[in-house]
């Protein structure tokens, strides 16, 4: 039985709700980095940043190689940058909608 689409895209977004993920892509936007480098920008713990390497390597969005002990990881493909643009783009028209509120809100405050 197949899973309908739009419950396969909540999943997906489901699967980046967490700040650390969301980082991690960010960070692999550069190019692929080794475990101790994304813990370094990150600053969790290797336990928590584990777990979430987890998440993002089973759902296919990113890749993981082994080289000796060195594990280096990498977006899975060029989308995902993509996606986080979007995020970035949607979120400043967001934010400034909610700046030009607050301006709205102080200026009838300071009238009163």
């Amino acid at each position: 039985m197949s899973v309908p689409l739009y419950e396969a895209k909540a999943e997906f977004f489901r699967m980046l709700g967490h700040p650390v993920r969301i980082r991690v892509l960010e960070l692999l936007q550069d190019g692929p980095m080794p475990v101790r480098d994304l813990l370094a920008a990150i600053e969790v713990e290797p336990s928590n940043l584990s777990q979430q390497l987890a998440v993002l390597r089973r759902s296919g969005i990113v890749t993981a190689t082994r080289n000796g002990s060195t594990v280096v990881y990498e977006l899975a493909g060029g989308d995902v940058a993509e996606l986080l643009a979007a995020a970035r783009r949607i979120l400043s028209v967001l934010l400034t909608g909610q700046q030009e509120l607050l301006d709205e809100l102080r200026t009838a405050e300071s009238t009163r």
